[in-house]
């Protein structure tokens, strides 16, 4: 009980003080979370889909009319460009794949001739629309967003196909035959165009824990590196410039395996998406380089900040970067678009290329970032490396002195109990 009291004074309110922070830190970065999917939903028409009328018809009209019967914040902005800006169908399918558009749907040239051509004699209806997404672009939100609302959008021109041309067809057509009568009943005939379908189960982990892992994976292996070299007297015995080198081969060697394993069970469990090895070798070199990101920014936090406050930190850098991966920018309040300057968000935009076949090319925004992080964190860990040093020596220094100061007592005792 004496013991008790004593450390009372200064325990309690530290403990009580921990005790509200971690509560507070966990508040304020779950609400930060959650504040980026906050009415996504709604933010939908920040999502552009490209509309190209090569058919110049009632079918090209009737995608126009559906849209308005659709248009509002909870379905992507349709964008028309005339047959002039995209000659060539190839040309629609390019603008998505290059990140320009989200998505796009295009009025087959020659559909509605055809259609009515085959209202006449009952052969099959041709393909009067096409369109075009990026399964592997955040694979969640594209195909709730995108995918699913250009099916809304086939589905609705061919309400609004009845609306503009029924009568007339009904007039015209014989539909007492079954062949014509099934064509006017299925009048517009859609294909898709994914240019990689990402249909396996995995891919909600790619933009969410994925992107947390790296992060992680550093941190522990910094807390095992700083206590080693702490318990051996690395600090001490060896100079801030050999501790920097030793630093220096182990995080290469650690994230270069952490990241090759990464890699290896995303292959792994990626069912029948077909990826070539060329891609896992660079998805590997862009994990690398993430990963020793993550090592750079941990060796530098821990050398200045005390082990007691680090929680602060590592959840804080983790939900910073997974907020900025998690789903587009398009979909979040503008504020968060600070997120563009965190490595995670920058690494997750090379992969999509990487994944995609080179769509979605960031490549001019993306590696400018994530070298800038690693080139300026580099002699920033160096400068730790020399303050961890510097402080280990002090701390040694002091406790030589203490210790040195006990003996003395104990000597300048012995000898007054000798008298």
């Amino acid at each position: 009980m004496r013991a008790w009291k004593e450390i009372r004074p200064q325990f309690l309110p530290a403990m009580i003080t921990m005790f509200l922070l971690l509560q507070v830190l966990f508040l304020v970065n779950m609400c930060y979370l959650y504040a980026t999917q906050f009415r996504s939903t709604a933010r939908y028409h920040n999502l552009s889909v490209l509309y190209v009328d090569y058919d110049r018809d009632v079918i090209g009209k009737s995608v126009f009319d559906a849209y308005q019967g659709l248009q509002g914040d909870s379905f992507p902005t349709l964008r028309l460009a005339s047959s002039t800006e995209y000659p060539q169908e190839d040309d629609i399918r390019e603008a998505v794949c290059r990140g320009e558009y989200w998505g796009a749907v295009y009025a087959n040239p020659g559909g509605s001739e055809g259609l009515a051509s085959a209202l006449a004699t009952g052969y099959r209806a041709p393909t009067s629309l096409t369109y075009v997404w990026n399964g592997v672009r955040y694979p969640v939100f594209s195909q709730a967003g995108i995918y699913a609302n250009l099916l809304r959008l086939v589905e609705a021109t061919r309400s609004s196909y009845y609306s503009n041309n029924g009568s007339a067809v009904v007039a015209s057509t014989d539909l007492s035959s079954p062949a014509s009568l099934g064509v006017f009943l299925n009048p517009i005939q859609a294909k898709e165009i994914n240019i990689k379908g990402t249909e396996h189960g995995t891919r909600v982990f790619y933009n969410t824990v994925s992107m947390v892992m790296p992060i992680i994976q550093q941190f522990f292996f910094m807390l095992a590196l700083n206590g080693i070299s702490t318990r051996f007297g690395a600090f001490t015995r060896l100079s801030w410039k050999a501790n920097s080198l030793i630093r220096l081969i182990a995080s290469i060697l650690y994230t270069f395996t952490g990241s090759l394993l990464m890699t290896s069970y995303i292959w792994a469990y990626r069912e029948d998406w077909r990826l070539s090895g060329s891609r896992f070798v660079l998805t590997w070199m862009i994990l690398w380089l993430l990963m020793h990101i993550n090592f750079l920014f941990f060796d530098i936090t821990t050398a200045f900040i005390p082990i007691q406050f680090m929680s602060f930190v590592v959840l804080t850098w983790a939900i910073f970067n997974v907020a900025s991966t998690i789903s587009p920018f398009e979909l979040n309040p503008e504020f968060f678009r600070w997120g563009y300057a965190l490595p995670s968000h920058e690494a997750y935009q090379v992969l999509i290329q990487i994944w995609s076949g080179g769509c979605n090319n960031r490549l001019y925004q993306a590696l400018p970032i994530m070298f800038s992080w690693w080139i300026i964190g580099i002699p920033i860990a160096v400068y730790a490396m020399q303050h961890r040093c510097k402080a280990a020596m002090s701390e040694q220094g002091a406790s030589d002195r203490m210790r040195l100061e006990r003996n003395s007592e104990a000597r300048n005792i012995g000898r007054i109990n000798e008298k």
